[in-house]
């Protein structure tokens, strides 16, 4: 594996010697804008590999995205390699409908130390829940950022990662009750402790997510790429992009019903993937908001 492929992936030309807030900010943001959220494999009759060299291969030598346990993975490697003290954490994801955390540790994410001070790195989350820089570890700090407010907020060695958002403007009146869309204004989008993790910590719960009935990664198709100014998302036959702040404290969200055939296309033109595999666009029941 090679540290200069995988910045050429992302487009990333400016320091590596650095290694401070601000080289950690490029990076992720370089990375988030160029490797897309996506769990196409599962639907293409492939397998979400765990391995780092497998990930290497599909996201920076194919051209392919992936699901956290792959993108935070990959910024793990790219981070230690150039030096960042950098740490994988877990987290248990919200489930809206249930109105609770999950119970199993299913989201991987980076805990990195800078001059003494801790930030938490996520490239994995997409849509519009993405965070575009690091937050700061600290509680009950609004973290502004151009997707939304990030908030951390610590309980009893627990912490909680919530965003304000901002009110959305959808022009096609077709959509206006789309189960994609999120209704909730505040939103909590995970939990984690800071205890350290090992890959190997996800090695059941990656099977778990691509295979088991319940996964909402089985139950639907999805690729999710940010942009300069917003975010592209596929979910099954729909293309939706969000530009935030379109207006003040509004986001506008565009959607478009695809056939197979624009599918691929768009896939190409805007998450610039090329399948190998026929993929089989689906959208289960499962709730899974952009």
């Amino acid at each position: 594996m090679d540290i200069d492929a995988y910045f050429e992936r992302i487009g990333y030309k400016n320091s590596r010697n650095k290694l401070d807030l601000e080289t950690l900010t490029d990076i992720l943001q370089h990375q988030i804008w160029a490797i897309p959220f996506e769990n196409l494999n599962i639907h293409c009759g492939e397998p979400m590999e765990l391995g780092l060299e497998a990930i290497f291969d599909q996201i920076v030598r194919r051209n392919r995205g992936g699901w956290c346990l792959q993108v935070n993975q990959l910024l793990y490697w790219a981070l230690t390699t150039i030096g960042f003290e950098t740490t994988m954490l877990g987290g248990y994801v919200y489930n809206t409908p249930a109105s609770k955390y999950s119970s199993a540790m299913i989201h991987l994410l980076l805990q990195v130390t800078i001059d003494g001070r801790n930030y938490i790195a996520d490239a994995g989350f997409g849509r519009s829940y993405q965070m575009w820089q690091p937050l700061e570890l600290v509680s009950g700090k609004d973290q502004p950022q151009v997707p939304c407010i990030f908030r951390l907020t610590e309980e009893r060695g627990i912490w909680y990662l919530d965003q304000v958002r901002r009110e959305q403007y959808i022009p096609n009146q077709e959509f206006l009750n789309s189960d994609l869309l999120e209704k909730n204004k505040y939103r909590k989008i995970y939990s984690f402790t800071l205890e350290p993790r090992t890959i190997e910590d996800f090695e059941s719960v990656n099977e778990y997510l691509q295979t088991s009935g319940a996964s909402v990664f089985t139950s639907k198709s999805f690729c999710s790429l940010q942009t300069r100014d917003g975010v592209h998302c596929l979910v099954g036959f729909t293309l939706t992009f969000r530009k935030f702040s379109y207006k003040d404290s509004m986001d506008l969200v565009e959607f478009k019903t695809l056939n197979e055939e624009e599918i691929e296309e768009e896939l190409k033109s805007i998450f610039n993937i090329f399948l190998e595999r026929k993929l089989v666009p689906k959208h289960g029941d499962k709730f899974f908001t952009i």
